[in-house]
């Protein structure tokens, strides 16, 4: 897609830890890695990756708030199926994208079933 101009191991560092932000998502400042590389980066994969980790973190944020508010409002009755589905939600597909960053790092991870606004 795009010629290898850019550091590859560079490009790999970046997209992996964009897509890995997610997995310290607790604290909302997370999303702040792949903001920085999204700001800082001159490379357009890497843009891309972070523009596909912001909005996988925003992604996250809603399915989190509905499965809370749904959780509550049925006493935790669904939340015995709704969070182990959300969990497995949350860690496959950013383990994906950084396995594929590293093993295609000239191709930008997208991930499927979200919702893009950035």
């Amino acid at each position: 897609m795009y010629s290898s101009t850019y550091d590859p191991d560079k490009r790999k560092l970046l997209s992996a830890l964009c897509h890995g932000s997610i997995f310290i998502s607790a604290a909302v400042i997370s999303v702040g890695i792949p903001i920085a590389a999204l700001l800082v980066s001159d490379d357009p994969i890497v843009k891309e990756n972070a523009k596909e980790a912001i909005n996988f973190h925003l992604n996250v944020w809603l399915y989190a708030g509905i499965v809370g508010v749904l959780t509550a409002v049925t006493f935790g009755l669904l939340g015995l199926f709704l969070v182990p589905i959300f969990l497995l939600f949350n860690w496959i597909p950013p383990i994906l994208a950084i396995l594929k960053s590293f093993s295609d790092p000239d191709q930008s991870y997208r991930y499927p079933f979200i919702f893009r606004l950035v």
